[in-house]
């Protein structure tokens, strides 16, 4: 076994920061709302899910904390590429270790799939209100919001943890991460006694949105840990007042150019503009069923900037993925230094030149479609059942059929238990609702979370909380 040690700094830019820190959290954080709760009849976000849905009474939500959505959804997690260090005791401080770590024994990829999704979600409503006008239901939101997706193949990290061949068809990894803020203006109203309509219009201020797509990754093994690598890669950034920081850096060939190792922003600000709708209809067949259907977050931002890193399948040299020394008793052991520490590796592994600012670029901010029915017990109306899909498009487009049981036992109290399987897990979720009035308070989650890291990450990556407060009348 070799003896390996790095030095490591966080310099990178957004996009490549993304890839690291979700590799190794899988758990930090655009959730509209709480799945689990859309059959909910007196929760007054349920509006954020399709437009179309009402309410009886007029809110207004406690600020910041009157919607609050975290999520991350993902078919591997922290507990499928960190482990208990075999070193622990002897020759090491360090309890974890990763998957890299060459005294590991047994097959320590046998948690991974072909492709390893990941997508963490947060929507934070700063102010909301709705009342009753215009012959229907308004609501006004302003929301922070942010989305961040990847896709990992398993030879990713099969190179990474170096098992032995001298050839890696990597293959292709992909990422991409937004924010930005929404001012919503929504409206519904009863059209009949079968059907119920609705739309929001958004107006959307970008913060920021990257991308990296590392395409036709392929590894050659040169020396002892010298790697020749060849890929097809870009970075994209829009961020107002950013800028990539670079190095000098040697060509396999000879020569030299300049790489992209890590990122300024001078400055914060407005980065884009755009504008979104959502549309709902609620039809109700008879007492006891009722069918519903919503596409959401149909729109687009245009951003002030478009900085581009690039590598055009040039050779260069990679010295491979190292883990921390294992040796090391004296080597930090936090989860950020960690995180630090790594995040420089993958700058090298991903080379990329700075190309400056190409100019403006719009870009689509991912549209959800749902469908849902509804069957109300007729000998105990105070029990119902549903069934929610939900459709997200795009180029990291996932699915989910969700499965709920709704009781209200009591006028002021109701509850949801959920099970859905989707494109990355299967899950249960759970609800409690507390509406008394004046009042309107809601707890749950759509993936009951496991166990945790001692930093409190999540060890699978399917995770969900949200939480809201409002006052009512």
């Amino acid at each position: 076994m070799n003896h390996r040690q790095h030095t490591f700094s966080l310099r990178l830019a957004p996009a490549l920061t993304l890839i690291i820190m979700l590799l190794c959290s899988s758990a930090t954080v655009m959730a509209q709302g709480l799945n689990t709760g859309y059959f909910s009849d007196d929760l007054k976000t349920r509006h954020t899910m399709n437009p179309a849905i009402g309410n009886e009474q007029s809110y207004v939500a406690i600020p910041v904390i009157g919607n609050v959505n975290v999520k991350s959804m993902g078919n591997f997690g922290l507990e499928d590429i960190m482990f208990d260090n075999p070193l622990y005791g002897i020759t090491s401080d360090r309890k974890k270790t990763t998957f890299m770590n060459p005294y590991l024994t047994g097959n320590v990829l046998s948690g991974l799939s072909e492709t390893n999704r990941l997508r963490v979600q947060e929507n934070i409503s700063l102010a909301s209100v709705g009342f009753k006008s215009f012959g229907g239901y308004n609501t006004v939101e302003l929301n922070v919001r942010t989305d961040a997706a990847m896709k990992l193949p398993y030879e990713l990290f099969a190179f990474a943890a170096n098992q032995g061949n001298k050839h890696y068809n990597i293959g292709d990894i992909n990422g991409e991460v937004q924010s930005f803020t929404e001012l919503a203006f929504g409206h519904s109203r009863q059209i009949n006694e079968k059907w119920r309509v609705g739309g929001k219009v958004k107006l959307l201020f970008g913060i920021a949105e990257g991308t990296l797509d590392l395409n036709n990754v392929t590894a050659d093994l040169q020396s002892d840990n010298q790697w020749v690598m060849t890929l097809n890669g870009e970075a994209n950034v829009s961020m107002r007042g950013f800028k990539y920081k670079t190095e000098v850096r040697d060509y396999k060939r000879g020569g030299t150019y300049e790489r992209v190792n890590g990122a300024d922003v001078d400055g914060a600000g407005l980065g884009g503009f755009g504008v979104g709708v959502d549309l709902g209809a609620v039809y109700k067949i008879n007492e006891d069923w009722e069918v519903s259907a919503s596409l959401l977050d149909l729109g687009f931002i245009s951003w002030s900037n478009q900085i581009v890193a690039r590598n055009d399948s040039k050779p260069f040299i990679f010295r491979g993925f190292h883990d921390i020394d294992v040796h090391d008793r004296h080597a930090p052991e936090g989860f950020d230094t960690q995180v630090e520490r790594y995040s420089d590796q993958i700058a090298d592994f991903a080379s990329l030149v700075d190309q400056g600012d190409q100019g403006g670029r719009t870009t689509g901010i991912g549209a959800t479609f749902t469908a849902a029915g509804k069957y109300t017990l007729p000998a105990y109306r105070r029990l119902s059942f549903g069934v929610l899909s939900t459709t997200r498009l795009g180029r990291f487009a996932w699915t989910e059929a969700r499965l709920n049981a709704n009781i209200s036992p009591l006028d002021w109290l109701d509850g949801a238990l959920s099970f859905a399987y989707s494109t990355y897990s299967t899950s249960m979720g759970w609800m409690i609702h507390i509406h008394p009035k004046g009042y309107n308070f809601f707890f749950g989650m759509d993936h009951i979370m496991g166990k945790f890291s001692k930093e409190m990450i999540p060890l699978s990556s399917n995770a969900s909380v949200s939480m809201g407060m409002s006052i009512t009348w």
